[in-house]
């Protein structure tokens, strides 16, 4: 019985079912979660990945303790250490295979509408075999001609596909800021309570800006020296007190209404406790980033994120207020699946259409490999970065985190300036 069960589990993988399908314990999960859950699995698969490759920690591990180290390497013509499989240009070779994946499953599922065609079938199932072409693709990247000419261009590649993912997330979090308002101003209505909470939340989010603005104005700037951590300070500090003014000023409330020197020398000395685990502050530092890379590919390929880069949103009238509004309302369930108690652990929640553009998807995470390989590469310093020092700063990440923080400033003002410079369109966010 339990060799029939292994057996009936590893059909699954080569199969069209769910992930949930290959494990009875599991909670019952919609088709469309479960699909992107294993895409999600495949994605972090490789970014561990990636960073064990950019580990000098691990490479020094595998020498001592690997019997005949040399000897394999030699074998495998991966260098007399192995130098071939470590360092910023394996990361780029098997980041190139996990985007060439990706990017080939989005033009798989162009214009898919139903989950019951081929195409469909193919990107909700066949999980085994996925995996083998995910592997193919990151090991055939190695075997690629002219290494250094592939290199040189595809780290442009993956600088340009980085900077549109940040792109895609800051209009995002803009809609967010704008969505989380609306949401909770049309609960006014009904009770004033709402009026209370947006003030609260309000408040909150302030004090934690200006606090982080003190903070890092007591720590990273000195009485006589660090005048460019004065300037970056007082510029962004600057920028969110003008679209503070902007946003609460009466010609964009009545329209709203009517349409609905070194910095690296300015580091703050908090004491040796801080840093004494190196280990333990990379790694939670690196499991945080990826897990909110992770989130926003997720959170970005829903139907309301896809919606809302297209222009299209719900009309005010039919906004239901509510605390968690991120999520869609407790009545979205089909009776289908407020009915059925029993049954398969997948319910396959997409026999009506698809609930979320397949091709966007696959999109999402390609950009998402390209941003993980430049941000792991330490972007344009990829030849002294590791992993053991990506939270030590560098000029490249520092100036790349910079300009998003002004992109997403001008982004939001241009939301709020955009219906008094065209009047005549409406502007619903």
């Amino acid at each position: 019985m339990s060799a029939q069960c292994c057996a009936g589990q590893l059909a699954c993988c080569c199969g069209t079912a769910g992930c949930s399908l290959c494990c009875g314990c599991c909670p019952r999960i919609r088709q469309s979660r479960s699909t992107r859950f294993m895409y999600a699995l495949y994605f972090i698969l490789v970014v561990l990945l990636c960073c064990i490759m950019m580990s000098k920690t691990v490479a020094n591990e595998m020498k001592e303790h690997i019997p005949f180290y040399e000897d394999i390497c030699k074998g495998i013509k991966a260098g007399d250490t192995c130098e071939k499989l470590v360092g910023y240009s394996a990361v780029y070779r098997v980041c190139f295979g996990l985007a060439c994946f990706f990017f080939v499953f989005c033009l798989l599922t162009l214009k898919i509408s139903s989950s019951k065609g081929c195409r469909a079938h193919i990107h909700n199932g066949f999980w085994f075999f996925k995996l083998l072409l995910l592997a193919a693709m990151c090991s055939g990247a190695f075997f690629i001609p002219d290494q250094e000419t592939f290199l040189n261009a595809w780290r442009y590649v993956g600088a340009v596909g980085g900077f549109i993912f940040i792109g895609i997330q800051l209009i995002l979090l803009v809609e967010f800021a704008h969505k989380w308002n609306k949401n909770w101003t049309a609960g006014t209505a009904s009770n004033k309570l709402w009026y209370a909470a947006l003030a609260l939340v309000t408040l909150i989010m302030y004090s934690i800006a200006t606090g982080g603005l003190i903070l890092m104005a007591v720590f990273y700037t000195q009485k006589d020296g660090c005048l460019e951590n004065k300037i970056l300070l007082g510029l962004n500090g600057g920028l969110c007190l003008l679209i503070s003014v902007v946003a609460i000023s009466p010609w964009v409330q009545n329209l709203l209404d009517e349409h609905g020197k070194n910095v690296t020398i300015c580091v703050p000395d908090f004491g040796q406790d801080l840093y004494r685990d190196e280990n333990l502050v990379t790694g939670l530092g690196t499991t945080l980033l990826f897990v909110c890379i992770l989130y926003s590919c997720l959170t970005s390929t829903t139907r309301s994120s896809s919606d809302a880069l297209q222009g299209r949103y719900a009309a005010p009238e039919l906004e239901v207020a509510r605390c968690c509004f991120c999520f869609g309302p407790d009545g979205e369930d089909t009776e289908e699946q407020r009915t059925v108690k029993e049954g398969p652990r997948v319910i396959y929640d997409e026999k009506k259409g698809t609930v979320y553009s397949y091709s966007y998807f696959h999109f999402v995470f390609f950009l998402a490999s390209l941003y993980v390989m430049m941000t792991v590469t330490s972007w344009f310093n990829y030849e002294s970065a590791n992993i053991e020092t990506f939270f030590s700063g560098s000029w490249s990440i520092f100036w790349v985190k910079m300009a998003s923080c002004w992109m997403c400033v001008l982004l939001y003002l241009a939301t709020l300036v955009a219906p008094l410079c065209c009047p005549s369109r409406q502007f619903s966010v």
